[in-house]
């Protein structure tokens, strides 16, 4: 649809601009060349065309530029707020323009945009002030710290209906009138220089900063050192335009576009096999292995399901979630049989293993031979499935990513990736990246668990891995096997699996409880709860198991209550093992307990018992099998 605006056209840097009038007020309308889908704008408050921009960035990205002059001798009054009330009324009503507007306020305009958002939070996409006034005893009062400025405080009061006495106890400025823009949570930045003397930083953007963080309103603050009142807005605006990007409904994805130069991905042996299945079989398997960031509903995990359909629209997939939280690498390994390979051969697997392989604390080899086994279950299964391993964020990894340095964890499994010629995205590394080019802040992304920003910045990276595998039409007609090279650990997890509790021999204390679950009112995991468990809280109770292969060990749901166990392997030495974890006091966790992984090939027995010991921290002396672990 061709847009008809009203009044005068122009030319303003480039782009077409329309004068005309509305409540009485000369009011402007930019024009990007091609709007973005919503039609999304920006409220340019007053001093239109200063330090241009960001304005400028937004345009070519479609949005609006919009501004009624003459506002600022009203200084955000009620009649100031009545004026834009119609303003608000006419563009989206009259032109569609979308429900939210995004508010830019340079230093007085500051009381505009706080004044009208406050009475109108629904409204407002978010917030940018630029040395914005908050608060005028400060300026033009110059009640404070501030010169002020005698002309415009005649006017503010005048504006507002106050005396020199009643001006004291005023109440309607931007510092007093947060709380409704915090409980709508209208995200806020402020760009100011800290040197700024005619609207003090301490007196307006210091105070509305700690005040809306108290009221629990999301507020970004880029301090300018050394910088006065002007210049205003940053030479270089990426952080301003990719802010206001973010909190634009629909808008968030064009801030995630590349950075130049940058790539997070490497493709290695490619996904041309997985892509002849789904363009020439119409019907493909995709599955995601990994912890609570793949098991998450509506992140990452089914936005790639939705864009693979999109782009494959006649294709019938079946999209395995073998995402279960808490589970490492480990545990992975010793489930990829049932969890992903058991409906069937597998075209295209996810892995994701950097955040919890972190956390559970697990050692550079037990990391290899984990991921490695993985690859080779699924390579001995299906042999022309495409792995793509994916390495997530965690705040710990931002220090050692700023020393230009690689977290242990991520190197662990990109060593894997290159010897068996896996694409892979370093996702760590991108948030990085894209942290320290202003594009957004960590408390955006939120943490290793990602808002939903943060998913989407994953899926969008993904797709951007498609699109380059993708790229040149394919020349080949059907799978091709992928090579099994030499293993880089020869006792890697390669024929790992689950052995059924009831394969055990136990004596009388030991009993299986077929639907298991916490009875402690603490919380557990899917497949780990509900299930049937083999279960002792007795002492000097035996148990033991016959099994072949090089490493043995236990799926645990190691609660509040974990114990220490003691065993045996072939009637060797005691060993003790402590299932109590740093998770136990507040969930069930499954944690996979690997006692030994260094046994030489061939058949072996395990015996095992509890002896009533416990860590000081755990609430008793349970044990709790939900499967043996084996590596055949």
């Amino acid at each position: 649809m061709i847009m008809q605006y009203p009044g005068t056209k122009s030319s303003w840097q480039g782009f077409d601009c329309y004068s005309f009038r509305c409540s009485g007020h000369q009011c402007l309308i930019v024009a990007p060349d091609i709007e973005a889908p919503g039609r999304p704008w920006v409220w340019r408050a007053i001093f239109f065309g200063h330090e241009p921009q960001t304005d400028i960035a937004l345009l070519r990205r479609g949005y609006h530029i919009v501004h009624m002059s003459d506002i600022a001798p009203l200084h955000g009054n009620a009649a100031a707020v009545r004026h834009w009330n119609a303003f608000y009324r006419f563009l989206t009503s009259d032109l569609g323009f979308a429900a939210k507007a995004v508010l830019e306020g340079f230093s007085r305009g500051g009381l505009i945009i706080y004044n009208w958002g406050a009475r109108n939070p629904d409204r407002v996409a978010c917030m940018y002030g630029d040395a914005p006034v908050c608060d005028i005893c400060s300026w033009p009062g110059g009640k404070g710290a501030g010169r002020g400025s005698p002309p415009d405080w005649r006017q503010c009061k005048r504006a507002h209906r106050l005396s020199e006495a009643t001006a004291e106890t005023f109440k309607g400025s931007p510092v007093d009138n947060l709380a409704s823009l915090a409980k709508a949570r209208v995200p806020i930045l402020h760009v100011i220089g800290e040197a700024d003397t005619a609207v003090p930083v301490a007196e307006n953007s210091d105070v509305v900063e700690k005040r809306y963080r108290e009221l629990g309103g999301p507020i970004t603050v880029i301090r300018k050192p050394g910088c006065e009142h002007h210049p205003h807005s940053l030479k270089d605006p990426a952080p301003i335009v990719n802010f206001i990007l973010r909190h634009t409904p629909g808008m968030a994805a064009v801030a995630l576009e590349s950075i130049r130069g940058r790539v997070w991905h490497d493709l290695r042996g490619g996904l041309d096999n997985c892509r002849v299945v789904i363009e020439k079989k119409n019907r493909a398997r995709v599955a995601f292995l990994g912890g609570s960031i793949t098991e998450s509903p509506n992140g990452w995990r089914d936005l790639t399901c939705k864009n693979l359909q999109a782009r494959f629209p006649d294709t019938q997939f079946d999209f395995v979630n073998a995402g279960i939280s808490s589970i490492d690498s480990t545990g992975d390994a010793l489930r990829t049989q049932r969890d992903v390979l058991a409906r069937g051969p597998v075209d295209l697997l996810f892995i994701d293993a950097a955040v919890n392989d972190l956390h559970n604390e697990r050692d550079a080899r037990a990391r290899v031979r984990a991921m490695e086994g993985i690859i080779q279950q699924v390579r001995r299964h299906s042999p022309a499935a495409d792995i793509v391993i994916l390495c997530f964020i965690d705040a710990r990894y931002l220090p050692v990513l700023a020393r230009n340095e690689m977290p242990p964890v991520i190197v662990s499994h990109l060593r894997v990736a290159r010897h068996y010629r896996l694409p892979s995205i370093n996702l760590a590394k991108e948030v990085h990246d894209r942290i320290s080019a202003g594009q957004f802040e960590w408390s955006d992304f939120r943490d290793c668990h990602p808002s939903p920003f943060g998913h989407e910045l994953y899926a969008r990276s993904i797709e951007r891995l498609f699109d380059d595998a993708w790229a040149k039409p394919i020349e080949t007609v059907k799978p091709r096997p992928h090579a099994m090279p030499r293993p880089l650990d020869k006792r890697s997890y390669g024929r790992a699996g689950l052995v059924d509790i009831s394969r055990a021999k136990r004596s009388a204390g030991w009993k299986i409880v077929k639907r298991w679950k916490p009875s402690d009112g603490v919380g557990g995991r899917k497949g780990f709860s509900d299930v049937p468990a083999l279960v002792t809280t007795t002492p000097w109770q035996e148990l033991s198991l016959r099994f072949s292969g090089t490493a043995v060990g236990l799926f645990v749901a190691a609660g509040p209550d974990a114990g220490i166990i003691n065993y045996c392997i072939d009637g060797g030495a005691r060993r003790t093992l402590d299932l109590y974890t740093k998770w136990s006091q507040w969930l069930h966790i499954p944690w996979a307990a690997m006692l030994d992984d260094d046994l030489p090939p061939g058949r072996h027995e395990l015996f095992m018992w509890m002896d009533g010991q416990s860590n000081p921290a755990s609430k008793g002396a349970a044990c709790r099998i939900i499967h043996f672990l084996v590596n055949a």
